[in-house]
């Protein structure tokens, strides 16, 4: 029953329709209609960066644990 109602405050804090158009007016009205692509660019460029630094770390994560395998056979060849 606690699971339903934690659901059910989640679902009444995420905004409908009307609460979108009138968080988009506000976007335009101090932002301008110029500033928003250049916006829109920054973004998208954060978070490519973001990924990139994600996958490098998961890479580098993966190499990590192969090196140990390897290193483990090592030892139990020796």
């Amino acid at each position: 029953m606690m699971l339903l109602s934690n659901y059910n405050s989640l679902l009444i804090s995420m905004p409908g329709g009307t609460e979108w158009i009138l968080i988009i007016l506000a976007v335009l009205i101090l932002f301008g209609g110029r500033k928003i692509p250049e916006f829109m660019r920054g973004l998208g460029r954060g978070i490519r960066e973001f990924n990139d630094a994600k996958s490098n770390v998961q890479k580098e994560i993966e190499e990590g644990m192969k090196d140990k395998d390897t290193a483990a056979a090592k030892k139990q060849e020796a």
